[in-house]
């Protein structure tokens, strides 16, 4: 059996205070305190559909988490800010947020709720992607 490579990014695009992302997708530190939420899985907890994955189809989704001040995610809230156009890889990704744990977004060092953007990425590792 091939392993499966799904990439969560560790910096996450934040959509709450005044910060600056970068062109990779990491979030930048702001002027103004704020720090975004960190994943702290350890591995992705997110399963590649095998099907697809035979296929050789890969793709990125974005999903919107609203993280409480504990570091919770409010799953109510979850949703789908851009999908990958295949709907078993988008569905996947939604799986998987049951799984996510998070250390709190902070500003100026207090744990904050927060809403941002976590892409989750499935690749195969022999694409080189």
């Amino acid at each position: 059996m091939r392993p499966l490579l799904i990439l969560l990014m560790v910096g996450s695009l934040a959509c709450s205070g005044n910060d600056a992302s970068a062109g990779d997708g990491a979030a930048m530190p702001a002027d103004d305190g704020f720090q975004p939420p960190v994943a702290t899985n350890p591995t992705p907890p997110f399963a590649y559909p095998a099907d697809l994955y035979r296929e050789g189809i890969e793709g990125t989704v974005i999903l919107r988490l609203f993280i409480d001040e504990t570091g919770a995610i409010v799953h109510d809230s979850t949703q789908i800010a851009e999908g990958s156009g295949y709907p078993p890889l988008d569905s996947a990704a939604l799986a998987g947020v049951v799984d996510l744990e998070y250390v709190p977004a902070l500003r100026d060092g207090v744990p904050i709720a927060t809403v941002f953007l976590q892409p989750v990425h499935f690749r195969q590792p022999e694409s080189g992607s």
